[in-house]
């Protein structure tokens, strides 16, 4: 039985994930990993990403979950499931919500973290959601969160109590590299391209916000790209 409270951490292996990881540890919780496999492009190297990281907290076996979410494949409607949707290069100015959403993605994530969270006996349920500084996931916003929490309290046992904790939610990335830093989270582990597997490519939505992040922070970012700009 662990020490501490227990929270389910969903894991992709991404800068954002890896620190509300960091934020768990530091709120005191002892870490559940959960990881999706739902068919994207770089997953190979996203669940290599995952597993450094739960070697790097020393999380057992037992409490790292890979969820095989094959549908969200099948299903399509994203660049990153859906090879016949290409990803175009990344766009920081771009409106509306880029192809490489994952049609409601994240409820798929919050309701296993919730199943998971409910056997295991966890009290919180972290995720790296990040609002203001995002590229418009409609399923990364505050008030779908706030949401799923009322439905997570409606549809689990009698006494179930897991609180939702976004600690990113409305940070800039500049902040949460910055943060990640300040809580000595393995940055270098953490892998956030979209395309790359050997090295991050440099020019998707996801490394120019990282990119951008460890620019306006004053870091370099340790892992490394093909191009940057």
């Amino acid at each position: 039985m662990p020490s501490k409270p227990l929270a389910v951490v969903s894991l992709s292996g991404g800068m954002d994930s890896c620190v509300a990881a960091a934020a768990a540890r530091a709120d005191g919780f002892d870490l559940a990993l959960l990881h999706a496999d739902y068919g994207q492009l770089t997953e190979s190297r996203e669940r290599q990403a995952f597993d450094a990281i739960a070697d790097f907290y020393a999380v057992p076996q037992r409490l790292r979950l890979v969820a095989p979410l094959a549908s969200l494949r099948a299903i399509g409607g994203s660049a990153l499931t859906d090879t016949s949707i290409p990803l175009p290069d990344g766009d920081l100015e771009r409106e509306g919500v880029p192809v490489s959403y994952v049609p409601f993605r994240n409820a798929h994530l919050l309701s296993t973290a919730v199943s998971w969270a409910e056997v295991l006996g966890a009290s919180a349920v972290y995720v790296g959601f990040v609002e203001e500084d995002s590229s418009g996931y409609p399923d990364c916003r505050e008030v779908f969160l706030k949401a799923f929490e009322l439905a997570a309290s409606l549809g689990t046992r009698p006494g179930t109590r897991i609180s939702f904790r976004a600690p990113l939610i409305h940070l800039k990335k500049s902040e949460i590299v910055r943060m990640g830093t300040e809580l000595g989270a393995p940055l270098q582990l953490t892998w956030s391209c979209y395309q790359g597997e050997l090295v991050a490519c440099g020019h998707c939505d996801s490394c120019l916000l990282r990119l951008r992040g460890f620019r306006e922070a004053g870091l370099a970012d340790p892992i490394p790209y093909a191009s940057t700009r």
